[in-house]
């Protein structure tokens, strides 16, 4: 080969080396700058304690399926992938503050047993990261949790387990939940759930130790179970879920400067006794439980609803052999009275529910389903006769 065309050919390699690498170069460049940049802020985000986050800036054009909530389509996205999951959170006054109450879309309140509250936290649309302290489950929270979709995830620690009406384990088993959708701590090894005595900071029984948390526990249904937005055969979730009706805030200029609600779920049993205050500039109502603003330990924010429904419902003793005769029952099928508070006004109203699976409905007296505020419906099961003071 001759030097003039050994010349030319190194000429055209060099040439095409450097286009190629400047092609490579100014190429790159925008998409770190640009296109890397907007996947990252629509992509979610660890943080300290595990929860997932995303950019609040994007537009907020996707409605929490739960509670009717706007967020942005990259969550729409991410919460679509899993299916709603019921956690039992309880309120044992050693046990509070609570973590991941202020992340949840949907709170169910009743007494677990001896005036002492607990909570369905049910989550879908937001990551509450730790989660608890987690414990036994009852069963008319079955009840309420069967109402999201198809076989909905129900997290909690043990269960009452006498044979009889209360039985709660038993119906899971019935149910066909056991070792599939039902997530009991007692076949769930670390990491999922785990105990930590040091916590809160101060000595605490056992029994108020253990801890999860949301995304974890959907990781765990997805891997083991082969639960995600859908099931091993492909059938989704919310086939069957019926979907509340929301509504946006009313005008500032329309909301009264105050009103307080403040009831006892037993009475004579202040240690559980609530207070909602309502905020005018925010239109929602921040909680007091036995005397003390109720926190998020992970936070720190006074716990916040938008929608605060009461549901009066007669209660029972189980009468099954357990000690005390402390389980209970709750008629939470058929119909009763309810009352609304949202907007800093009262509803009268009534509930209904059909069966097992069905929605609990809440009308008001004119027959007119309820519109509920975007935002978290927190309901209170109370027994008949409760009095409910609204000022």
């Amino acid at each position: 080969m001759s030097k003039k065309i050994k010349i030319i050919l190194i000429g055209l390699f060099l040439y095409f080396l450097s286009t190629g690498l400047s092609f490579a170069v100014f190429s790159y460049v925008p998409f770190l700058a640009g296109k890397n940049a907007i996947n990252s802020a629509s992509e979610p985000k660890k943080i300290t304690n595990g929860t997932l986050t995303f950019d609040e800036s994007l537009p907020k054009t996707e409605p929490c399926p739960l509670n009717g909530v706007m967020y942005s389509e990259p969550q729409r996205q991410w919460w679509e992938k899993h299916r709603p999951l019921g956690v039992m959170i309880e309120n044992h006054e050693e046990a509070r503050p609570q973590s991941g109450l202020s992340s949840a879309d949907v709170i169910y309140e009743a007494v677990a047993e001896g005036g002492i509250t607990r909570f369905l936290s049910v989550f879908y649309c937001q990551d509450a990261g730790i989660i608890g302290p987690v414990r036994s489950a009852r069963t008319y929270y079955l009840d309420f949790i069967s109402e999201y979709g198809d076989d909905p995830l129900y997290a909690h620690v043990g269960g009452a387990n006498m044979a009889g009406p209360a039985d709660a384990l038993g119906q899971i088993e019935r149910y066909g939940w056991d070792g599939y959708n039902d997530l009991n701590q007692f076949s769930i090894e670390f990491p999922y759930f785990w105990r930590d005595y040091d916590r809160l900071g101060h000595p605490v029984a056992t029994e108020h130790t253990v801890y999860s948390n949301t995304s974890k526990l959907w990781e765990f249904a997805d891997k083991r179970r082969g639960l995600t937005n859908v099931d091993k055969k492909g059938n989704s979730w919310d086939a069957s879920f019926v979907q509340y009706k929301f509504k946006d805030d009313i005008a500032f200029s329309k909301r009264p400067e105050s009103q307080v609600a403040d009831f006892t779920f037993w009475e004579d049993y202040r240690a559980y006794a609530v207070k909602w205050d309502y905020n005018k500039k925010n239109n929602v109502y921040l909680r007091t439980n036995g005397g003390a603003k109720h926190t998020d330990k992970d936070n720190g924010k006074q716990l916040q609803a938008k929608n605060l429904v009461m549901l009066f419902m007669r209660e029972s003793n189980a009468n099954d052999g357990y000690e005390n005769n402390l389980h209970l029952l709750y008629a939470d099928k058929g119909a009763g009275k309810a009352l609304v508070l949202m907007d800093g006004k009262q509803i009268q109203g009534a509930w209904s529910k059909i069966d097992r699976t069905s929605r609990t409905i809440v009308k008001d007296l004119s027959g007119n389903e309820i519109e509920f505020n975007r935002g978290l419906i927190w309901f209170h099961v109370l027994p008949v006769g409760t009095n409910v003071s609204v000022k």
